[in-house]
């Protein structure tokens, strides 16, 4: 009786074992999948050791060498795509720059960064100055006593960015409006974007759907206003939080390229915004002919290459 009694408890207990085995797992899984499609999504540069964690440690818009670098880039945010390939490129063609230094933080966050002079990112204190800033045509005019040489370089248009089959069945911008739709929105204050997308609601359906996304829907909490569009707003619609976001058309291209589930809804001509974007070197740019190294490769066939393959026009 005893021998049984001992038989079964055994059996039960490596039963239990077995089932809380299983659920750790499973809880391990779901944590895995929770970050699944987190940043950062470039390449990283080789290293004797990789300490990435997602969700804790990953500062995906701080790219390169922050020590001592021979050049320092501000890119616009939603450029963040180009980085590994432009700068092989760059180091390819002028091999005597091995140390660079980019950001690509919002534009509005950079230029505030420019002016102040410093950026603390997590305990991360950053007080480099830019060699180049890249930003809309726009951005850069408010800025102009800054530069000393400006340039254009690409071009972008505005489209909406849905999961994968488009669940929400999304077909034009008067589409946001409706209650139930949730909506990943750049904030105007700091996101160059924002300002254009409220320009192509109005174009769609007047004052009333920009009030109706703009104010209703924030306040409703239907409409969610991002700090970085570029990270946020992918990052929304691929974990099931967002129907859709308007983005740049180069943002659905290279989550498409990576192999993430999204799609792309486009915005008719007549509702839509063209974005120039501009090259500008400081006047007080730390590395001179760096800055002046870039700006020449930068308006090359092979950054312009680089561009197009990432949904930008060039022309």
């Amino acid at each position: 009786m005893k021998v049984g009694l001992s038989l079964n408890h055994s059996i039960m207990r490596n039963f239990l074992l077995l089932g809380l085995t299983i659920a750790l797992l499973g809880v391990q899984e779901i944590k895995a999948q929770e970050h699944r499609f987190d940043p950062p999504w470039n390449t990283p540069p080789e290293s004797a050791l990789n300490f990435t964690v997602p969700g804790i440690d990953n500062i995906p818009d701080l790219y390169g060498d922050i020590e001592n670098p021979q050049l320092t880039v501000f890119f616009a945010g939603n450029q963040f795509m180009v980085v590994d390939d432009l700068l092989a490129s760059f180091k390819q063609e002028y091999p005597q720059y091995e140390r660079i230094f980019v950001e690509t933080l919002p534009p509005g966050i950079l230029a505030k960064q420019i002016k102040v002079g410093s950026i603390t990112i997590g305990n991360l204190r950053i007080t480099h100055k830019p060699d180049i800033y890249t930003a809309s045509k726009r951005a850069i005019n408010e800025m102009a006593d800054y530069f000393s040489h400006t340039q254009v370089y690409c071009y972008n248009n505005i489209c909406l960015m849905v999961p994968k089959g488009n669940p929400a069945n999304i077909s034009t911008l008067n589409d946001l409006g409706n209650d139930k739709v949730r909506i990943s929105m750049p904030n105007p204050q700091w996101e160059g974007i924002g300002e254009q997308i409220k320009a192509s609601y109005r174009k769609a359906g007047g004052e009333q759907l920009v009030k109706k996304i703009m104010e209703d829907k924030v306040n409703d909490g239907s409409t969610y206003l991002t700090k970085i569009h570029h990270r946020e707003s992918p990052m929304r619609v691929l974990y099931g939080q967002a129907d859709a976001a308007p983005v740049w058309a180069s943002e659905v291209v290279y989550q498409k390229l990576i192999g993430h589930p999204v799609e792309g809804i486009t915005i008719p001509d007549a509702q839509n915004t063209t974005a120039t974007y501009v090259a500008a070197k400081l006047k007080n740019a730390p590395h001179t002919q760096a800055a002046d190294d870039f700006l020449k490769f930068m308006d090359s066939p092979t950054a312009k290459r680089i561009y197009k393959k990432y949904g930008f026009t060039v022309d």
